[in-house]
């Protein structure tokens, strides 16, 4: 797959090097910024797979502005830096960073950190979409209970029966389970009209 990346350095030489190993490993590089302003513009329109960012450059740090790009996007970031201190370590793991290299950075280093992040990336987003899912389905789950209970406390039915008639009413009529729910809870009355 090929990913859309940015980078960001406001070293020419240093985006130019980076620039070449991209493209020599046959990835895209959409565009490329000198400083972490210009990063967050531009990130929220070509919506990259992943930035490689530097950390120290004027007007916006990488760490500062890997906090606002990643308030608003999914994107990898991999965070570049002259200097392995702790803090800079925990800033960045503070500001959803995704991988973290140290310079000079090389061929070797780069594509596997680049391809580690993008395996992550995949993961949270199939972890997201998978709980997003769970919580859907929680949610159908709490209103189809809460439609039984009405069903029960209006017609006297036992939980077994309330919940057949919800399942048997859903065929009949092919409408989904949770949308007979909706229906009781929102006009309890009208269970009567088609009891």
């Amino acid at each position: 797959m090929t990913y859309k990346i940015m980078i960001v350095d406001d070293d020419p030489i240093t985006r130019m090097d980076l620039r070449e190993m991209l493209k020599d490993e046959g990835y895209q590089v959409v565009k490329e910024c000198k400083n972490g302003e210009e990063a967050v513009q531009q990130c929220l329109a070509l919506k990259p797979d992943l930035i490689i960012m530097d950390v120290k450059m004027p007007i916006l740090n990488g760490i500062k502005a890997a906090k606002v790009i990643r308030k608003k996007l999914d994107t990898a970031i991999l965070l570049l830096t002259a200097y392995s201190q702790r803090e800079l370590i925990e800033d960045a793991k503070e500001s959803g960073v995704t991988a973290y290299l140290v310079k000079p950075v090389t061929e070797i280093d780069l594509i596997p950190a680049i391809e580690i992040a993008m395996s992550q990336k995949q993961q949270f987003e199939c972890l997201s979409r998978d709980l997003q899912s769970l919580k859907q389905k929680l949610e159908e789950r709490q209103l189809i209970e809460k439609a039984k209970g009405k069903i029960m406390e209006l017609r006297l039915l036992t939980e077994e029966q309330s919940y057949q008639w919800m399942r048997k009413y859903s065929m009949k009529n092919r409408i989904a389970l949770v949308k007979v729910a909706k229906f009781i809870l929102q006009h309890p009355g009208g269970i009567r009209d088609v009891f």
